[in-house]
């Protein structure tokens, strides 16, 4: 049977582990002067060797070697490799999180080892251990018998309890860099007789992410195509991504807002049967390039690319301004959380298309006119908005007629007999969402209209004598909406509709009459506080 690389080349040895010389340099120290802790905790991303380093320890205190160690070739070390050491016990925490499996490794501790120096209790996840079963371990992880050693790993350690973590020697593992990586894979292809060109190791080095196990799992995809030499182009094909070529014309394609061409290039991409998610992290990566080489003399270090296409992007992010960069790189990295979710990621790519041809200065709405009387300082009013954000424009300038006077005899302005438009936004809006959008206000709704906003009180007509009532009773409420809305202090005046302005806040009616007239109305209970 097939054996997959990431298990293949699984190092056996301290000096076979990438990227980690911190802690290889701590643990050869610990084995060599027989000094090993109780208990250890091996925290860091997927694929940075945490349960390799971990067999590499078990083989270490039970090898039979007298010189360095683990040797590797001892059968101690052999027994550990093949996962057949009675006393090296490897658990799942994922599968095995409860208080009884905690409890039935409570009781193996108690006896010593069968075969080897040490008992090692690797336990991998740890971080899915429940809290109970955490609370059951507490007192054997800090005082365990002589002859055992405890190692943890976990990708979470912030979900670990403090009592834990202060119990064992965290050691934490660094993501590898694409350097060790690149190299580490020219050398397994040149072991089986395969080339792989400089470029593409560090293509696929930078599809890792600093992880080996990763960077393995993706060359052994492109090596199970059976090609003898293998270039950036053999690459790009098998990982189901396109070129740094694609990216630079989408980008200056977009960057010249020409939408319908950036979207016409993706689709012939697509076609080609490139994957969209992986399109999207390679151009949030190639809008990073934009940035370093906007800002950095000589790129080519932290570059993966080849010095032509590095001389495009220091053309190209010449031609793009830094608020471009930054919009785009937010706006697909928000596609691409999006995306994981989404049962058809090349809708969201395509509206992050146009979106970042309209590019970060984009209207979402057109902006409010603002304008005031000359005879009085603007005062600020409402403009509903669908995420309930409060927005403060001003309103237009009152008109009045030659001879008409300014005040009515309660010291307010005359209404626009023709209705205030932004006063109406205001009066539909507090009944779309909160109080206003309660059962007892659809007879206001529907049986009123907005007539004016002044300066200290807004004016509405009712369509009957009941329904004026009926808003009289709702006063308190609908001043406190309309206040809040337009930003200072309003008072209510009530009118039936075709008579003249009066202020009827004074007026009670009868409750009780009110509530049934209502039901009959409408077919509601109305409760009259």
């Amino acid at each position: 049977m097939y054996t997959a690389l990431y298990r293949a080349c699984r190092p056996e040895t301290f000096d076979e582990i990438l990227g980690q010389e911190h802690i290889v340099k701590i643990l050869k120290n610990q084995v060599k002067a027989d000094s090993v802790s109780h208990a250890y905790l091996f925290c860091g991303t997927r694929g940075t060797g945490k349960t390799t380093t971990a067999r590499i320890l078990a083989k270490a205190v039970n090898c039979l070697s007298e010189g360095d160690r683990p040797c590797g070739v001892c059968d101690h070390c052999r027994a550990i490799k093949e996962g057949n050491f009675i006393d090296v016990i490897e658990i799942d925490a994922a599968s095995n999180n409860g208080v009884e499996n905690i409890r039935e490794l409570r009781e193996s501790v108690k006896y010593p080892p069968a075969a080897g120096r040490k008992k090692v209790y690797i336990i991998d996840e740890v971080h899915m251990l429940s809290t109970g079963a955490f609370n059951a371990l507490l007192k054997t992880l800090e005082e365990p018998p002589e002859h055992v050693m405890f190692i943890l790993a976990t990708t979470e350690p912030q979900k670990l309890p403090a009592t834990i973590l202060s119990r064992c020697m965290r050691l934490d593992f660094r993501r590898v860099s694409q350097n060790i990586i690149a190299d580490n894979m020219t050398e397994i292809c040149s072991s089986r007789g395969v080339e792989l060109m400089p470029d593409a190791a560090r293509l696929l080095a930078g599809c890792a992410d600093g992880s080996v196990r990763d960077g393995l799992s993706i060359l052994d995809q492109v090596l199970a195509g059976g090609d003898r030499v293998i270039d950036r182009d053999k690459v790009l094909e098998y990982v189901g991504t396109t070129g740094e070529e694609f990216f630079i014309d989408l980008t200056e394609l977009v960057s010249l807002r020409k939408s319908a061409e950036a979207l016409v290039l993706l689709d012939r991409v697509l076609q080609e049967g490139k994957d969209v998610k992986q399109i999207m992290k390679d151009w949030v990566s190639h809008y990073r390039s934009l940035l370093i080489t906007k800002f950095i003399k000589n790129p080519a270090d932290m570059l993966n690319m080849s010095v032509e296409n590095i001389k495009r992007i220091e053309e190209q992010s010449r031609k793009i301004t830094f608020d471009e960069i930054d919009f785009a790189i937010m706006r697909l990295s928000t596609t691409i959380n999006n995306a994981r979710w989404s049962t058809n990621p090349r809708v969201l790519l395509e509206l992050a298309i146009v979106a970042i041809s309209e590019g970060p200065d984009r209207k979402e709405r057109p902006a409010p006119k603002k304008s005031a009387a000359p005879s009085e300082s603007p005062s600020a009013g409402y403009q509903p908005d669908t995420a309930s954000e409060h927005k403060l424009i001003s309103p237009k300038p009152e008109k009045k007629e030659e001879g008409a006077s300014d005040l009515t005899p309660q010291g307010n302005k005359l209404h626009q007999t023709d209705g205030d438009p932004q006063f109406q936004e205001i009066w539909e809006d507090i009944f779309r969402s909160g109080p206003g959008s309660a059962g007892s206000f659809n007879l206001i709704r529907s049986g009123t209209e907005a007539v004016h906003m002044g300066s200290d009180s807004f004016t509405i007509t009712a369509n009957s004598d009941f329904t004026r009532r009926f808003t009289e009773q709702k006063r308190q409420e609908l001043e406190a909406m309309v206040s809040q809305r337009a930003g200072r202090q309003l008072r209510m005046i009530c009118e039936l509709k075709g008579k003249e302005t009066a202020d009827t806040s004074g007026a009670e009616g009868d409750a009780e009459e009110i509530a049934k007239e209502a039901e009959k109305l409408l077919g509601i209970t109305v409760d009259i506080e």
